[in-house]
């Protein structure tokens, strides 16, 4: 079958086809086109070719072809991520990678085009949910997967996608996203970090090293005394910094070490990739702390394809950097270096979006071997989609949101105050909301809230209609994503 003589044939069908989708594929056509009730997915085969009847829909005959019209549903996505390779998830490796959450299901089109826009050798995760974010929205790992296929088909992305199980801290996580098809396993043993250490004095420390498991205590003493060399920095680990990293870290590295191991026991023939991620911790991560670290991961037989450690200054959600550039530098300089000897493994950037002051320091420093991970920024994106579109719709949301911040803002790592963000009352021009620097960090962390809202009769307030106004606008989604990816991907292309 030619795309040419398929292609009239879907045509003749009077439906609404986006032509950008049109898959021809070993004699079988694959697209999606428009309906009034969404899109859905059509296939075209020779009467006798099998691969049509592993769909649920409806058929018809067209000529010596079968027509098929599905909805797209998860059944009907593994079928076609069974027949085309290009839709099943890949490994990154060390290439510079960019992570980019979706919690509304809606996002991977326009996270297709930016990377596609920059021209970049960039390798993109477009599937990408925290456990946090999934229990928040209500979410399955199974179904950030099926939407991430179904964006990466729309946009016919064949280059390879990487697909992130992010911030795991059960061995139940990891089974549920490795049934789901996850092949990039973020381990996040934050709650095992003990910040303690970072006050405590030499004999505090030696108190607390005492609870500490005993395979720590015993593996961990070979690196006292010792010096490590990385490029130009000198890390002597006498018996106070062995032992505040060890007080720190050593429970942390523990956990990381059985759930890699379970997930590597459970995994079967599959391949797949491990970042450890300390960063959420309330102290940064010194150049000593990172050697032990990796030191440690190494001993217990961990392999790892990114590290995200704490770093100076403040990561704070949807908004650019907070502190001394130069420091920045200075530290990302040396964190890098101790991944080029212990690795090499690539350093990632979380809570990165928006972080556009030290970009390209990170891509420099770092050589390339930098992964940035992005989430609640298209949620914000999908807000400013809504402003435009109904006015009244996002005075709500936000409105709702300064009410849900207190309570929401535990679990985030923020400094917005509700007394310096505008009321919606007196804001003129609703989208620009989302350049203000309290507003916007209000709006990305009650984001659980606001799509979990309901009325007095049960029925949700806001996710409903912000879901039909964006799968109606989707083209409109689409353009604000792609050109607010553009600016977080083009430093990283750059050779």
């Amino acid at each position: 079958m030619s795309t040419l003589s398929s292609r009239s044939l879907f045509d003749l069908t009077n439906l609404d086809i986006l032509h950008k989708s049109l898959v021809p594929y070993d004699d079988i056509e694959y697209t999606l086109a428009r309906s009034a009730q969404g899109l859905k997915l059509v296939c075209m085969a020779k009467h006798d070719d099998p691969r049509c009847s592993q769909f649920s829909g409806e058929f018809s005959a067209l000529g010596e072809y079968t027509l098929l019209i599905a909805e797209m549903t998860s059944a009907n996505a593994e079928a076609l991520r069974r027949q085309i390779p290009w839709l099943q998830p890949s490994l990154l490796d060390l290439r510079t990678s960019a992570g980019m959450g979706d919690r509304l299901g809606l996002a991977t089109p326009g996270h297709v085009r930016a990377v596609r826009a920059t021209g970049s050798k960039i390798a993109p995760i477009f599937a990408q949910q925290s456990i946090r974010e999934m229990t928040r929205t209500h979410r399955t790992p199974q179904q950030v997967m099926d939407d991430a296929l179904w964006g990466v088909f729309q946009e016919s992305w064949r280059s390879g996608f990487g697909a992130d199980a992010d911030h795991l801290k059960t061995f139940d996580d990891i089974d549920r996203c490795l049934s789901a098809g996850f092949t990039f396993f973020t381990i996040d043993p934050g709650q095992s970090v003990d910040n303690r250490a970072e006050t405590a004095d030499l004999s505090e420390l030696r108190e607390l090293s005492e609870a500490l498991p005993p395979s720590v205590l015993m593996e961990s003493s070979d690196l006292l005394g010792r010096s490590v060399q990385a490029e130009g920095i000198l890390l002597t680990f006498d018996e106070e910094t062995l032992l505040k990293a060890m007080v720190k870290y050593g429970s942390a590295i523990d956990q990381v070490a059985e759930m890699y191991h379970h997930l590597e026991s459970s995994v079967g023939e599959r391949r797949f990739e491990l970042e450890v991620s300390v960063d959420e911790t309330d102290q940064p991560t010194s150049h000593a702390e990172h050697a032990y670290i990796a030191h440690e991961l190494k001993r217990a037989g961990v392999k790892w394809v990114s590290l995200a450690p704490r770093f100076v200054g403040e990561f704070e959600k949807g908004v650019d950097y907070i502190g001394n550039l130069e420091a920045f530098e200075a530290d990302i300089a040396g964190h890098a270096a101790i991944a080029r000897k212990f690795g090499p493994y690539k350093l990632s950037l979380h809570s990165g979006s928006d972080k556009f002051s030290i970009y390209e320091i990170a891509m420099r420093q770092t050589q390339g071997l930098v992964h940035l991970k992005t989430a609640g920024t298209s949620y914000l994106e999908a807000l400013r989609t809504i402003a435009a579109l109904d006015e009244d719709l996002f005075r709500e949301i936000y409105a709702f949101a300064r009410e849900r911040y207190e309570t929401d803002k535990a679990s985030y790592h923020v400094s917005a105050q509700l007394s310096r963000a505008p009321l919606p009352d007196v804001v003129h021009h609703p989208a620009d909301l989302l350049d203000q620097f309290d507003a916007r960090e209000i709006m990305h962390v009650t984001f659980g809230s606001v799509l979990d809202a309901k009325g007095g009769d049960g029925n949700t307030l806001f996710y409903d209609r912000c879901m039909d106004l964006l799968k109606t606008h989707a083209e409109a989604y689409a353009a604000n994503l792609e050109k607010h990816f553009v600016r977080h991907l083009k430093p990283f292309s750059r050779e």
